[in-house]
């Protein structure tokens, strides 16, 4: 299971490299550069699904 995930900020472009919680869902987060709040898309759990290189661990342990 991977426990990084790569942020890009649709707002800006920004990358951020983040750990993810394995037993929660990220619903919200903050852009370091633009400051934009960031929620998940329509159908997904969290912004790691929606904007993320890595899903997060609840949908990695599903995809098993």
């Amino acid at each position: 299971m991977t426990l990084k995930s790569t942020l890009t900020c649709p707002a800006c472009g920004f990358k951020q490299t983040e750990t993810m919680p394995t037993e929660a869902c990220v619903r919200l987060y903050e852009c370091p550069s633009c400051h934009t709040w960031l929620r998940p898309k329509a159908g997904d759990c969290c912004v790691f699904c929606s904007y993320g290189d890595v899903k997060c661990p609840p949908q990695q342990g599903e995809a098993a």
